[in-house]
């Protein structure tokens, strides 16, 4: 072998050596968590548990970014994650729409879908509720109070899963909302405002005022143990069994290493004792979902969620 030859071989080898280092130092810089919510619901609080671990086990800063906007699209805070090189140092917090609306809707960064799953680690205790003296106390009666009075929603985007779901409800049980609108947020003031009649919403956000408000039905197939007595909407209508579900989500190139390394972190949080707590205070369900489980549950979500679309179109 020439000395030439040598000093090539030497020299790709050496380079081999540090392309390999510089992926195994993976973080070596401030990592994103990008919501793309308002700050104070469960996945910004369970992201930022994530965040902290994920800093305290590597050494780096994080930190967790709330980009809302747009109700039903067009997702700016998801867009971000779509972009953002596929390096693991921007990761998304997205719930079930994300996945399994946003390539349906006309949002270019999103169809086809730019991401994969490293797991989903929260499933909402999402409910459609109204206010403690509203005159129906059920989803019956409130079929029953829609057929003679205009009955307004409240939401967080038409086209969003619990929205179609509370659509998909109403028309099974025979009503229609007179009108509805889309808010950043669906809290205790939502409905002592008088701006509508009923919301769906995460619990989290109404606990403060849970005894002034009448719970009607859950979104999902458990019933939630912070309101029992609410039959869940798989019980009044099995073909709108949809968990509301949120995960973490990477641009699908992100070398797997790193995937695992997010993951790993991420799956120890949920199993901590404080976002155990976190589960029992509100009524989530807490636990991790490995990333091909949730591959197999977003196909499913897109069945399930195209046979309602067909439903409320005819």
């Amino acid at each position: 072998m020439s000395k030439f030859t040598k000093s090539v071989t030497a020299m790709a080898l050496a380079l081999a050596a540090v392309a390999g280092s510089a992926q195994a130092e993976y973080p070596e810089k401030p990592v994103e968590f990008v919501v793309p919510w308002p700050p104070g619901d469960l996945e910004d609080v369970l992201t930022r548990m994530i965040a902290e671990d994920f800093s305290e086990t590597y050494g780096v800063p994080t930190a967790v970014v709330n980009k809302p906007g747009g109700g039903g699209g067009p997702f700016p805070g998801a867009i971000e994650v779509a972009n953002a090189p596929a390096d693991g140092y921007t990761i998304g917090s997205f719930i079930i729409a994300i996945p399994v609306v946003g390539p349906q809707i006309g949002i270019p960064e999103l169809n086809p879908d730019p991401f994969v799953p490293l797991g989903n680690f929260l499933t909402y205790p999402f409910v459609i509720a109204t206010s403690g003296n509203a005159p129906y106390a059920t989803m019956e009666e409130l079929a029953a109070h829609a057929a003679d009075n205009d009955v307004v929603l409240g939401h967080f985007g038409a086209p969003l899963v619990p929205t179609q779901v509370t659509f998909g409800l109403a028309s099974e049980m025979g009503f229609s909302y007179a009108a509805d609108a889309a808010f950043d947020a669906l809290d205790c003031n939502t409905l002592a405002s008088g701006d509508v009649d009923v919301i769906n919403t995460t619990l989290q956000l109404i606990l403060p005022c849970l005894d002034d408000v009448t719970v009607l039905a859950s979104i999902g197939a458990e019933r939630i143990g912070l309101t029992p007595d609410a039959p869940t909407v798989a019980e009044l209508a099995p073909n709108l069994d949809v968990a509301l579900w949120n995960g973490l989500f990477v641009h699908a190139d992100t070398p797997q290493d790193i995937q695992d390394k997010i993951s790993a972190v991420a799956e120890q949080t949920m199993m901590s004792e404080r976002a155990q707590t976190l589960a029992a205070e509100t009524g989530a369900l807490v636990y991790w979902q490995p990333a091909a489980e949730v591959v197999t549950q977003i196909e499913k979500d897109i069945e399930t969620m195209a046979g309602i679309e067909a439903m409320l179109a005819e």
